[in-house]
């Protein structure tokens, strides 16, 4: 119910919702209400379509719409040309199920988990799988829940949680996502470059160290000159041609699967033949063997012993009399096989974790070692050391992004055939596929690979080969090049995913600052966008080390998960209106659950990221602030400053169960330096009505020196901020007719135009008196929605919401549209169902037909009776004055023109002053005609009525008829309010005609959309 207003440029700010439930009339103007029956509405028919023409879209329509306008803009250029849009044809499997796959496994499988297995040991390493696992999956539940509660409307995740949670948690869900998204962009290109400079061409390294110390150094160097290469090359790549990065793929995907297979396979070969793959010790100690060949400290050759290149590493020189390290003297080379395989008894000496300081020598501590040698100069020999100091803490925040990318199957919700079904199915079943793949790897690797290759990060034990390749089947190439292209796709994907994401928010203007990122390249593509995120992804770049920009990433998808968790179960404990998922399986406890676990992951990883995280996001959520349904109640005071109508009160009550904003407001005619003593009489009245009424909210009393100014001011600045109201409730002004002041119904048309233009709901009770208190409890009954034009869904709103209160709990709802001549009255049924069932609403439906009759000789007379009024009101509202000199132009000229009269009527003060009784008007009459003078009031007797305003009345009679008929019994009617006519001229006849269309109706509400959707199959 929050609008923007002020004109946007074309690609500018939020982009038109283009579904079959939102203002997209472009088609339908001028043939949808060409009778005689909707006259009263037509003025807004450009705005407010019939809600026949709407429901004749909802049954061809299909999802395929705001995350993909680049598509539809690419196409406009074709013309008449232009192909139909094919209806989503993808399924569960091939549209979520095997995204999600390709998404979740990926880098941190192949490069770190034999390094978490070997450092956590089995049990801690499975422990770390679960927790993360868990999470994942309960954070799929309340995906879930989002994907049920409503249409999925295309656009992917962002859209999907911000149309069903709303702007607040949209924006920090989204920002957070596109964060995680860009630094994961990140990560993959780090993990190519890895696999690049170290498995597949080791020599392409630019910086190389000259000492082993300088090994980490230069190792990082290359990846931010190589990262920041790729990172360029891809950027253009997805500049360019964003079509081929997605048909791609499936080749990427198609990668990870087969080396997924070629490990399993190389693990069911292990228990016949294990590969040969041998470690070299020294004593306890594992050797790089980078250098050498052979695993020996000397060798026999021509009967002569004769040193290894393995001696000229710990000694001096090759002679064997060359002074070497004590270390390496004392104890013996030996070879061990670094996989022994599933046979082996390998898996008991995996079970426990092994961490360690930064430099701590890899050993295996079934060896022999007889201690010896400085250790500080240890860090200048060949062994294998940890590269990081490890702990649980580090190695759970480095794992976490490898079960990251459950959003991937919800981010192609345009191109699904039923989301709603293949989204929760896709997704958990994905979770538990690749759950049970971490699972059963980590016991795999802890049970073939020895220890201490498990613990050797980059393989130098085994001549650099990469761990996991070197346990696959049919060769180690398998994995590295299978590994090498996953990473390349999931970077490719990240860069093309994440400008769309950061385009769709900029979008949707929550963030003013972001605006410049929703412009892009004629055909769509986020240029900006893209820039920006490219400047991220740097910063992950030049960290340069996959270990420290894991836990980045981390932290900002735990963030996104942990408020996609807390939304879930805050909109279910607060019983918001627009959350009503379909999801079986959910239950807001789970959403809790999931929302703890991503804190305490958040604080395991890493507790300092963590705060640094909630508070980035806290700003995020403050800087949007949530703008939902707030109410301005506009209340009429006696002589003594009594509230006159209290039960106006009782029905904010009943609206509001006491959640969201609630301005009562009054206005006081006169200076504040007079009326100040009754201002303050009046909010203490005031007060205490809503004290009595059990209306939470605030009071505000403006004094004003006209009311009409009064009310403008109250619309336009009451409340602050994100505390704004965004709906207008007043009471219906019932005596309009007999009041001597038509200043009373003037005020009461001027705010219903100005609510118009300010984009806020009005809400209009009629009879307001006859309105139930809140210790009443409804019986069995019905609330009625005559749903004539659709403005935004308020009145589809508003039913649901009063049925949440007690006083209404057990009325049944009833809606009831408008059929016109040409309409499918049998269809027009069907699809008001489906809506229905979209919008999660229990309602019966009724089609009502309204031909075009004939207009009556009754709607002429009607009519010409309201212009007869309107006319003499006219006439009375001449000042003194001016009454005074035109009788006497009538006694000096007894042929005065009509249209003399009417110009000096015309142009008569526009203040009002009634000082024209009833008595006098036939006193002055009685004059007239004797002196046969008056031609003015002898042609308001043979007046003709107006064409457009008999139409008008025949709206407002033949639609009262069917009301009556239909809903005289009902407890309360809601209906569509006409607009006020662009003319001011006919602003009285305005006020007839709605009298006429409520009349015989005992409670009514009135409601005028605000022009934004409030309750929609997303929301």
């Amino acid at each position: 119910m929050e609008h923007r207003g002020g004109s946007r440029r074309k690609g500018d700010g939020v982009p038109k919702e283009n579904s079959p439930f939102i203002n997209n009339t472009d088609n339908d103007k001028g043939n949808s209400y060409d009778g005689t029956n909707m006259a009263l509405f037509e003025e807004e028919m450009d705005s407010n379509p019939m809600v026949s023409s709407l429901l004749n879209k909802l049954a061809n329509y299909t999802n395929l719409t705001q995350g993909a306008q680049e598509h539809e803009e690419a196409d406009d250029d074709e013309g008449p040309k232009k192909k139909a849009v094919k209806s989503p044809q993808m399924g569960t499997f091939m549209g979520v199920y095997l995204p999600c796959l390709q998404n979740i496994l990926g880098v941190i499988l192949f490069l770190r988990l034999t390094w978490i297995v070997g450092t956590a040991g089995i049990l801690e390493s499975l422990a770390i799988v679960a927790l993360c696992c868990s999470c994942t999956m309960l954070t799929a539940i309340s995906m879930s829940a989002i994907a049920t509660n409503g249409v999925v409307p295309a656009g992917g995740s962002y859209y999907m949680i911000s149309r069903s949670l709303g702007p607040e948690f949209g924006g920090a869900v989204g920002l957070c996502f596109y964060l995680g998204t860009t630094f994961a962009g990140s990560m993959y290109i780090l993990g190519t470059i890895e696999i690049l400079l170290t498995y597949i061409v080791p020599k392409a390294a630019i910086f190389v160290a000259e000492r082993k110390e300088d090994e980490v150094d230069a190792l990082l160097n290359n990846m931010r000159v190589y990262g920041t290469c790729c990172l360029a090359l891809m950027a253009v790549v997805v500049f360019v041609g964003v079509k081929y990065v997605n048909k791609l793929a499936l080749v990427f995907l198609a990668c990870v699967i087969l080396s997924i297979l070629a490990i399993y396979a190389g693990v069911i070969k292990t228990i016949f033949e294990p590969p040969d793959f041998p470690v070299c010790m020294l004593g306890n100690r594992t050797l790089q063997n980078h250098n050498f060949d052979k695993c020996f400290k000397t060798e026999v050759i021509d009967n002569m012993t004769v040193t290894t290149k393995l001696w000229q590493l710990f000694c001096d020189g090759p002679e064997l009399n060359a002074t070497c390290n004590e270390y390496f003297v004392n104890n013996n080379v030996t070879e061990v096989q670094g996989i022994p395989g599933l046979t082996s008894e390998v898996i008991s000496e995996n079970m426990w974790s092994v961490y360690g300081p930064l430099g701590m020598l890899v050993e295996n501590n079934k060896l022999q070692s007889v201690a010896g040698g400085d250790p500080a100069q240890d860090i200048y020999l060949p062994y294998v050391v940890n590269d990081i100091t490890t702990f649980f803490t580090l190695l759970v925040g480095i794992y976490f992004p490898s079960v990251t990318g459950i959003m991937a199957g919800s981010n192609r919700s345009g191109d699904l055939r039923d989301a709603q079904k293949s989204i929760p199915i896709g997704t958990i079943l994905a979770i538990a596929t690749t759950s049970v793949i971490y699972i059963t790897c980590v016991v795999l690797f802890g049970g073939c690979i020895e220890g201490v290759l498990l613990r050797d990060k980059f393989g130098d034990s085994v001549k650099g080969n990469l761990v996991i390749g070197t346990l696959s089947w049919p060769s180690p190439w398998v994995i590295v090049i299978g590994s090498f292209f996953s990473c390349c796709g999931a970077g490719l994907q990240s860069l093309t995913g994440a400008p769309r994401l950061l385009q769709a928010i900029a979008r949707d203007g929550i963030v003013p600052f972001l605006q410049v990122f929703g412009h892009g390249k004629a055909n769509g593509e986020p240029t900006w966008a893209l820039l920006l995120t490219a400047g991220i992804c740097e910063i992950g770049i030049l960290i340069a080390s996959l270990d420290a920009v894991a836990p980045i990433l981390s932290m900002f998808f735990l963030m996104c998960y942990l408020f996609v968790n807390l939304a879930c179960a805050v909109q279910t404990l607060l019983r918001t209106p627009n959350w009503r998922p379909r999801f079986k399986f959910y239950h807001w406890a789970l959403s809790f659950l999931g929302m703890s676990l991503c804190l305490a992951l958040m604080f395991i990883s890493s507790w300092y990221y963590a705060i640094v995280a909630m508070v980035i996001a806290g700003c995020i959520y403050k800087y949007i602030e949530y703008r939902g349904p707030q109410l301005l109640v506009l209340l009429n005071l006696d002589s003594d400053q009594a509230v006159k109508h209290p039960r106006l009160l009782s029905v904010t009550t009943q609206l509001k169960a006491g959640k969201g904003l609630t301005i009562v407001g009054n206005v006081l005619e006169g200076t504040y330096l007079t009326k100040e003593s009754e201002a303050k009489m009046a909010e203490q009245n005031i007060k205490s009505a809503m004290s009595a009424e059990r209306t939470k909210g605030f009071c505000h009393v403006v004094v004003s020196s006209n009311l009409r100014d009064g009310f403008s001011h109250l619309i336009q600045s009451a409340g602050l901020g994100g505390m704004k109201h965004n709906s207008v409730l007043m009471a219906w002004p019932g005596n309009w007719k007999q009041s001597n002041d038509p200043q009373s119904w003037k005020n009461f048309i001027e705010t219903v135009r100005e609510t118009t233009a300010a984009h806020q709901a009005l809400l209009v009770a009629k009879n307001v008196d006859s309105f139930p208190t809140n210790q009443d409890r409804l019986g069995e009954g019905t609330i009625d929605v005559w749903w004539v034009v659709h403005d935004g869904g308020m009145l589809m709103l508003l039913p649901f919401l009063l049925r949440q209160h007690k006083v209404w709990r057990k009325c049944k709802m009833r809606i009831f549209t408008v059929a016109q001549m040409d309409d499918n009255s049998i269809q027009m049924k069907k699809d008001l169902q489906m809506f229905l069932y979209h919008l999660r609403l229990d309602a019966e439906v009724e089609v009502v037909e309204m031909h075009d009759n004939d207009i009556s000789a009754f709607t002429y007379e009607k009519t010409l009776v309201m212009e007869q009024r309107s006319q003499m009101l006219k006439q009375m509202q001449l000042s003194r004055t001016e009454r005074e000199r035109e009788a006497q132009l009538i006694h000096d000229r007894n042929t005065a023109s009509h249209a003399t009269i009417n110009d000096k009527a015309d142009t008569g003060p526009e203040r009002v002053h009634m000082t024209w009784t009833k008595e006098k008007l036939f006193t002055e009459r009685n004059r007239n005609r004797e002196c046969n003078a008056n031609a003015g009031v002898r042609d308001l007797f043979n007046m003709k009525p107006n064409q457009s305003n008999v139409r008008r009345m025949h709206t407002a009679i033949k639609l009262n008829e069917v009301v009556v008929n239909k809903s005289q019994g009902a407890h309360l009617v809601l209906l569509n309010m006409p607009g006020p006519p662009k003319n001011r001229g006919g602003d009285e006849n305005y006020m007839e005609f709605l009298e006429v269309l409520l009349e015989g109706l005992n409670r009514v509400l009135l409601v005028r959309g605000g022009g934004r959707e409030v309750i929609t199959i997303y929301s």
